[in-house]
């Protein structure tokens, strides 16, 4: 038969024993938890339970000697008191020290936490040329006071949960009263309620229980690491969700046009911006169509193309074992091999092995004569065209998208390049993000469609159309 585990006490017992006893249990093989008694000269018991390595030392030490000297323990009511132990351990868990007296039914919680977090830096993957240069860390506390910073005023809400069965991760829920839609925030509030899981350790895990349509290569959640990005848009309505440990706030709903929206965009002159907007998006539309729109010409619809371009084509191509379709995928391979070797390599040596890779496998391979000139200038302007994506999230699609689209062009000609850019549009038009249709204003369409989308209007006239 077997034993029956011993039940733990709820609430804090008047005997400090009896409460060290359970919190030994719980805390077993826990080598981090301190159990530190003490007595006064009365010898009446204290216990302090404390993590130590989030614990600042100095503090705690100054809290002890205060008692010990005084012999009053009427200096922690200072602190909260609690009595459930289930929530002292949740506190101590999370770095404060509870402090158990003998004769009191309760725990004094002393938020004595000290951890070890890095200085507020740029973020290296959304840096600007004009604007602030801070970005969020990893500490919840220092995320929101930057945002409060920005937005000092008591509509500026800040809604805590928590998830998590393990990790106990608190995320907080931004939005600015009056300027959000209800039903928006009811649904963010009702999608988060929903939100199941064991471990919460980075706002990636809230982003994939949440969005709309997980089977989407498009981003539907934005995320960032810049403050000043994340307050514009809860000045613009739209809601952040940042949590505890993690850099990366997220913000709902997201559109498509937010993905070609730098964090400077709102900091420079709206005709330059305007300009700079309009040509990502050709760079987007070329990583994405150029390959297979070389393809589809060359493979099949040679008398499109100039004469003297053609001959060129056809003289670089002379002893090239490969079809035209083949060739370019094995480069586009490589070279999106050589992209991913250089980020996962240290930065020291990342850039360079990456662009010497490429340049070294490309005029090898042509000396070689197993890939064409013309085939290595086609994806290294796709390459670069790549990285014109203020979004890292949004460009991959359109990495992935190159793909197919290229085998399409292959296979079929333009008309297959024409059937899958079809299917990619019918995708975005019926793509939503929090009941936001995902190319809105362009479709459907609306007031002001141009105000900030690929261009962006004068701020004194924006302005002039919020006046009543």
């Amino acid at each position: 038969m077997e034993l029956s585990k011993p039940t733990l006490p709820l609430d804090v017992s008047e005997r400090v024993n009896v409460n060290s006893d359970a919190l030994r249990h719980i805390f077993h093989n826990c080598a981090d938890v301190v159990f530190r008694p003490l007595k006064f000269m009365d010898q009446s018991d204290l216990l302090l339970v404390y993590i130590e390595e989030l614990t600042d030392s100095d503090k705690l030490e100054q809290i002890i000697t205060a008692c010990l000297l005084s012999q009053d323990v009427d200096r922690l009511k200072q602190y909260q008191m609690v009595n459930q132990l289930s929530e002292i351990v949740a506190k101590v868990l999370k770095g404060s020290t509870a402090i158990f007296v003998d004769g009191k039914p309760f725990a004094y919680v002393a938020d004595l936490t000290d951890f070890k977090q890095r200085a507020i830096n740029e973020p290296s993957n959304e840096a600007n040329i004009r604007g602030p240069r801070e970005g969020f860390t990893e500490d919840l506390k220092t995320n929101l006071s930057m945002i409060r910073r920005k937005i000092s005023h008591p509509k500026l809400k800040f809604e805590k949960h928590q998830a998590g069965e393990l990790t106990n991760t608190e995320f907080v829920v931004a939005y600015i009263e009056d300027e959000v839609k209800p039903e928006l925030l009811q649904e963010v509030r009702r999608r988060l309620e929903a939100f199941q899981t064991n471990q919460l350790l980075d706002s990636g895990y809230i982003e994939e229980f949440i969005e709309d349509k997980t089977l989407s290569f498009f981003p539907q959640i934005q995320n960032t690491e810049r403050p000043d990005t994340v307050s514009s848009s809860l000045l613009a309505g739209r809601i952040a969700i940042i949590v505890d440990g993690s850099p990366n706030a997220l913000l709902v709903p997201m559109t498509f046009w937010a993905g070609f929206q730098a964090a400077e965009d709102h900091y420079e002159r709206f005709l330059y911006v305007s300009a700079v907007r309009l040509l990502r998006f050709l760079l987007a539309m070329m990583s994405c169509l150029l390959p297979s729109i070389y393809v589809a010409l060359t493979t099949f619809h040679p008398q499109m193309i100039p004469l003297a371009v053609m001959l060129s084509i056809s003289v670089s191509r002379e002893g090239i074992p490969f079809p035209t379709v083949i060739e370019t995928l094995l480069m586009e391979l490589m070279f999106e091999g050589l992209r991913e070797a250089g980020l996962r390599l240290p930065k020291a040596i990342g850039s360079a092995v990456s662009i010497v890779g490429a340049l070294v496998i490309g005029e090898a391979a042509v000396q070689a004569g197993f890939i064409s000139a013309p085939i290595v200038m086609i994806v290294a302007g796709t390459g670069i065209a790549s990285f014109a994506f203020p979004s890292y999230s949004l460009a991959l699609p359109f990495r992935i998208l190159r793909f197919p689209l290229l085998i399409l062009g292959g296979f079929m000609g333009l008309y297959g390049v024409a059937i899958g850019v079809m299917f990619v549009m019918i995708h975005l038009v019926t793509l939503k993000s929090f009941g936001v249709p995902y190319l809105k204003p362009l479709t459907p369409i609306g007031q002001n469609i141009w105000k900030d989308t690929l261009l962006r209007m004068n701020k004194r006239y924006i302005s002039a159309l919020r006046k009543p």
